[in-house]
């Protein structure tokens, strides 16, 4: 006789979790918009590598060939995607990235700590959770911190390293080497010489601003505007500046 034996089903665990991703949204032309992205990627290779980012279609499609189109357009130049927005359900098919809806821009003072595993862990149930983005360049801790809403690094950033700060201001005593990246929710602040990549306001705030002693950045970028080596005036380079946003526009001036 064969006896069966029940064995006890193990339980399963759910847990709400809040990631941070990238938003992209295309604008007409495409093709325009595309080149613009061209430009900014052959200026900091590797940058969309390990980032996950969200297409949002609100703004160019009418229908699912528009959002295969721009899919495909991604996937060309090694974006990864993983959600849409902004698309009806029917015009997006299986083999696309999901749909996303009810996400919400970020306020930068209301991230929570990238270093805060355990508490992001344990928060309850966000709506539509979006991933984190991983990094693929080496992480730079911060040396000491000012305050909640800014971070103090008294060491400089050397090339190939990424400060991540999505809270607020972060202050580099030093100098930020080539091929480095700074990146902040709030201004940034350079107290030596700026080679590499400063990316500030980067939850949304267009009142962040760049500052530093000894400008020779290989791009500036304020609230997703950027300004490369070749949009600088040669004049400035070498120079103590500041770059802020009037508008749509970036101003990059001297100080003093």
């Amino acid at each position: 006789m064969t006896i069966a034996i029940r064995q006890p089903r193990l339980p399963i665990r759910f847990r709400g979790r809040s990631y941070l991703a990238l938003v992209l949204t295309p604008e007409e032309p495409t093709e325009a918009w595309f080149a613009g992205l061209d430009a900014w990627s052959a200026q900091s290779p590797g940058f969309f590598r390990t980032r996950p980012v969200v297409l949002d279609v609100s703004a160019v499609a009418k229908g699912r060939s528009d959002v295969e189109a721009l899919v495909a357009g991604f996937a060309e130049r090694g974006v990864r995607l993983v959600g849409i927005e902004g698309a009806k359900p029917s015009w997006v098919t299986p083999e696309m990235p999901p749909l996303f809806t009810g996400g919400k821009v970020v306020d930068p003072d209301k991230l929570t700590d990238c270093a805060d595993e355990k508490a992001v862990a344990e928060a309850p149930p966000e709506p539509a959770p979006i991933p984190q983005p991983v990094r693929d360049m080496p992480r730079i801790e911060p040396a000491s911190r000012q305050e909640a809403a800014s971070l103090l690094i008294e060491e400089p950033v050397r090339s190939g390293a990424s400060v991540f700060f999505p809270q607020g201001d972060v202050t580099v005593l030093g100098s930020v080497a080539s091929g480095a990246e700074v990146v902040a929710g709030g201004s940034i602040h350079v107290y030596g010489t700026l080679r590499g990549r400063a990316i500030a306001g980067c939850g949304g705030n267009p009142k962040a601003r760049i500052f530093c002693r000894k400008m020779e950045a290989e791009l500036l970028a304020i609230d997703g505007l950027y300004k490369t080596t070749e949009d600088l005036a040669r004049d400035l380079r070498g120079k103590p500046v500041q770059a802020w946003l009037e508008g749509d526009a970036m101003k990059v001036a001297a100080l003093g």
